[in-house]
C-alpha cells in the first residue's frame, strides 16, 4: 500500500479520537513503505494526544526521525513546538526551551496568514497566559462541557421515547457523536435504568431539585440539633452522578466502535 493511503487513513483515524488505532496504522506504514515524514508525524502527534509523559517522549522521538528526514516539514515543525510548548519547564528543561527555536524555524518557512502561522499564533498565545487567562479558559471550557452534556442528555432523552414508540434507531455510521447517543440508549436499557433516564430526560430540573433538597436536609439535620454539621444531604446527588457516569461509559464506547468501523472500512479495502 502506498504512504498515501496510510496517512489518509491515519487521518480518518484521528478525527474519531483512534490515536491507538493512528499509530498502529503508521507504524505499519513506515514498517511497509520505510521512513516517511509524514507517518511518523502523525506517529507523533498520536502520541501528544495521549497528554502522558511515556508518550510525549515517544512523540518527541517520533518528531525528531522526521525532522531528522526533512527539516523544513512546517506539519513536523508545528506539532513538535506544540509539543515543547506544552511540556513543563522544570521536568524537561530542554524540550520547553526547544520551543524558541521551532518557532522561529516556522516563522521564517511558513507565511504570514498561513495555517502554520495560525497554529503557531494559537499555541504561544496559549503558553503565555496568566493565572487569570487560565481561570477564564477554564470557565469557557466548563462552560463549553456543561452545554455538550446537556445537548447529549437531550439527544439521549429524544432517542429514548423514539424507542420505546417502537420508532428503529437510525445506524450511527462514523458518526461519533450518534455512536455516543445509541451507546447510551443501550446502556440505559431496563427496569434499573429506568430513574436515570428519567433525571436525563430532565437534567436541569433535576440538578436544580437536588440541590434544593440536599441543602434543606443539611440544614434540617443541624437544626434539629442531631448534627452540628452534615454533609449527608450531598448523597442525594449520587443518582445525578450515576447517569453522567452512564454518559462518559456512552461516549467512550461510541468512539470505540467508530474506530471499530473505520478500521473495518480499510480492512474490507484491502482484501477487496
Amino acid at each position: 500500500m502506498e504512504r498515501q493511503r496510510y496517512a489518509e487513513r491515519c487521518s480518518e483515524l484521528f478525527a474519531v479520537g483512534g490515536f491507538a488505532a493512528v499509530r498502529q496504522t503508521a507504524e505499519a506504514g513506515l514498517d511497509e513503505c520505510g521512513p516517511d515524514p509524514v507517518l511518523l508525524r502523525w506517529l507523533g502527534q498520536a502520541h501528544a494526544a495521549e497528554d502522558e509523559d511515556d508518550h510525549d517522549r515517544e512523540a518527541e522521538t517520533a518528531y525528531r526521525e522526521g525532522l531528522a528526514l526533512a527539516p523544513h516539514d512546517l506539519g513536523l515543525l508545528v506539532s513538535y513546538m506544540e509539543l515543547c510548548l506544552r511540556s513543563d519547564s522544570f521536568d524537561h528543561p530542554s524540550r520547553a526551551r526547544r520551543a524558541v527555536e521551532l518557532q522561529k524555524r516556522v516563522e521564517e518557512l511558513a507565511p504570514p496568514g498561513s495555517p502554520e502561522r495560525e497554529r503557531v499564533d494559537d499555541a504561544t498565545g496559549w503558553a503565555g497566559r496568566g493565572y487569570w487567562d487560565d481561570l477564564m479558559a477554564a470557565a469557557a471550557r466548563g462552560r463549553a462541557q456543561r452545554a455538550a452534556k446537556e445537548e447529549q442528555s437531550v439527544l439521549v432523552a429524544d432517542a429514548l421515547r423514539r424507542g420505546a414508540r417502537g420508532e428503529s434507531q437510525e445506524d450511527a455510521g462514523e458518526d461519533p457523536d450518534a455512536a455516543a447517543v445509541a451507546a447510551a440508549v443501550e446502556l440505559l436499557q431496563g427496569a434499573r435504568n429506568a430513574p436515570l433516564r428519567l433525571l436525563l430526560a430532565h437534567r436541569v430540573a433535576a440538578y436544580v431539585l437536588t440541590f434544593a433538597l440536599s441543602f434543606g436536609l443539611n440544614k434540617a439535620l443541624v437544626w434539629s440539633g442531631a448534627l452540628e454539621f452534615s454533609l449527608w444531604g450531598w448523597l442525594l446527588y449520587v443518582p445525578l452522578f450515576a447517569a453522567e457516569a452512564k454518559l462518559r461509559r456512552a461516549k467512550r464506547l461510541g468512539e470505540e466502535r467508530v474506530v471499530a468501523r473505520v478500521q473495518a472500512r480499510h480492512h474490507a479495502a484491502d482484501t477487496a
